[in-house]
């Protein structure tokens, strides 16, 4: 039995022409090779299985070819790339920084460097993870960094660029790594496939891309572990059943359960997901994925964005023009606030429900909020009792009706307008329905509060009970206010009403930063404008006698109040002190 190569080694890169993804990096390089302007040092920064170190092996073998091509690329005959294809170049010396990071490595490899290569001209160090170096490695390492040998070259490779020193990145040239896009990957395991003699279907190599997020080396490490489970036959349904991935099947019919709002079909369909062992957030993740999918389908010139098969991108398209945008747009709210949310629930089954139920009722169809609003009602129920009919909203008067000048009618009459006026598409949670509402009570109330009558002295005395119920949330305020004694008076048709406080501090902290709310919140219970707050200022008391507190104090209060006491203590000479 031969020996089996995984496929991420045998089918890795060897020129910048077969390397995937980073044609900008090859370019780079390849023209300062040509032009014999190397750098001392680099940086390959960039997510996991893109290519950074397998870049740097290619960049050592075509700087230490022997008879390189027009375009510098290797001739793959030499002693140099003889044995870098071998996997024994002693002008290739790879450091793993994650498990050597100390200052004692650091130092070893300074002194390998002062030795010249044996073959070639240019020894590579690639050091693999150097953001795992400590600090003192780091400045040991600083001063052979900036000034190496002639015959030295650094590759440093870490997907973590944020973590190194300054100090460290301003001695490199930096080059920054893409993710390999899920067409690029779908080419290169297509080829594979085929040399490999393996038959596999667009669909499969999809879900196989996705399942990589980016990394050349996942895939190929993914696609081993599919052949080892379908054999050289691959089918979609068995990648799915073999890498646990949620069908797109699900998703689509969550999205048919939203539209035609039926969330019992919705919770039946997660139920079924969850008994298949899928994790619950991961399929919230593939629901919000799936809806931006169909964001990009219903939106004309983003094709580019839309990384499916063919045979997908059609059945998008299908679903997407039945979702209005705005439901879209309130689906995909309602998603990442449940994957925000996940982690915190306390029952995350319960958690995605919830989100599973408000997604079916965004399309008004079977939302409960339909239902006519009882809150309408009650908001236009306080009336004050006038005498003017002409406070009687006009939608009254124009009504075929006759409508009496009582408070009677004008309790009622705002109650058709709002119905009215609702929403037509049934959701009782629109803005347009929230600012409309808000426009439409100034209008209907306020000529009601205008015209009202003064209230009575017993009228203010019970608007201030509620004024206090009002503000017992704030306890320092509504003692002041359970305190205060009340004192009226009317002139020109305006009722004063002035509160009375224990000091001239509290009055001057009422006046300053209260006395507004106050003074709104008072005339809103009463329903009438023509009431104004004012404060009284009450002196504080005189202090009364001195009481005695000392126990001297006590003793002389006793005799002068008693002189028998007095005459006790002088018979007997007693000291009082």
């Amino acid at each position: 039995m031969s020996q089996y190569i995984v496929s991420a080694r045998k089918y890795r890169p060897d020129s910048f022409e077969t390397l995937l993804g980073q044609d900008n990096i090859a370019r780079t390089l390849s023209n300062s090779i040509k032009r014999g302007q190397l750098a001392h040092a680099y940086l390959f920064c960039g997510p996991r299985g893109v290519g950074k170190t397998t870049t740097a092996r290619i960049f050592a073998k075509m700087i230490n070819c022997a008879h390189p091509g027009p375009d510098m690329e290797p001739c793959g005959e030499c002693e140099s790339c003889v044995s870098f294809q071998e996997g024994r170049s002693y002008c290739i010396h790879e450091l793993d920084a994650a498990s050597n990071n100390g200052v004692d490595d650091i130092k070893a490899l300074i002194e390998q460097v002062q030795v010249p290569p044996q073959v070639g001209k240019y020894s590579v160090y690639i050091i693999d993870e150097v953001h795992m170096l400590s600090q003192s490695a780091f400045n040991a390492f600083l001063k052979t960094l900036e000034e190496p040998p002639a015959h030295a070259i650094f590759v440093l490779a870490t997907t973590e660029k944020h973590k190194i020193l300054p100090t460290i990145l301003s001695r490199c040239q930096t080059y920054d790594f893409n993710r390999i896009g899920i067409p690029d990957m779908v080419r290169n395991l297509r080829g594979i496939a085929a040399k490999e003699g393996i038959t596999i279907d667009d669909e499969s190599l999809h879900v196989i891309a996705q399942k990589a997020d980016g990394a050349m080396r996942d895939a190929l490490t993914i696609f081993d572990q599919t052949v080892a489970f379908c054999g050289t036959d691959i089918k979609y349904e068995d990648v799915v059943r073999n890498l646990n991935v949620l069908d797109y099947d699900y998703s689509f019919g969550m999205v048919e359960n939203f539209l035609s709002g039926s969330y019992a079909a919705a919770l039946s369909s997660f139920d079924e997901i969850l008994s298949k062992g899928f994790n619950a957030l991961h399929f919230v993740a593939a629901l919000s994925s799936h809806l931006r999918d169909l964001v990009v389908a219903r939106t004309a010139g983003l094709d580019a964005l839309l990384e499916l098969p063919d045979s997908l991108k059609q059945r998008y398209r299908e679903q997407a023009a039945r979702c209005p945008l705005q439901f879209l747009y309130d689906a995909l709210g309602v998603t990442t606030a449940c994957e925000a949310g996940y982690k915190a629930a306390v029952n995350p089954r319960l958690h995605i429900e919830f989100a599973l139920m408000k997604l079916s009722f965004l399309t008004g169809r079977t939302d409960v909020s339909a239902a006519p609003r009882p809150v309408a009602v009650p908001q236009a129920a306080p009336v004050i009792p006038s005498e003017k009919p002409s406070a009687i909203p006009s939608e009254a008067k124009e009504s075929p009706a006759p409508a009496p000048a009582d408070k009677t009618a004008v309790a009622v009459a705002p109650v058709p307008t709002r119905q009215r006026r609702a929403p037509k598409n049934g959701s009782a949670l629109s803005m347009n329905a929230i600012m409309q509402e808000k426009e439409e009570k100034p209008e209907q109330e306020a000529p009601v509060a205008a015209e009202a009558a003064l209230p009575d002295d017993a009228a203010v005395k019970d608007g201030w009970k509620a004024l206090i119920a009002k503000f017992e949330a704030r306890p320092r305020l509504a003692n002041a206010l359970a305190k205060a004694e009340l004192r009226m008076s009317e002139e020109a048709g305006v009722k004063s009403v002035f509160f009375s406080v224990s000091n001239a501090a509290q009055k001057q902290w009422i006046e300053e930063k209260l006395l507004r709310d106050l003074e709104t919140s008072f005339r809103e219970i009463l329903q009438s404008r023509k009431v104004n707050l004012h404060v009284d200022d009450i002196p504080e008391e005189e202090p009364g006698e001195k009481k005695p507190y000392m126990p001297e104090e006590k003793a002389k209060d006793l005799m002068d109040k008693h002189p028998e006491v007095r005459a006790f203590v002088a018979d007997l000479g007693l000291d009082t002190k």
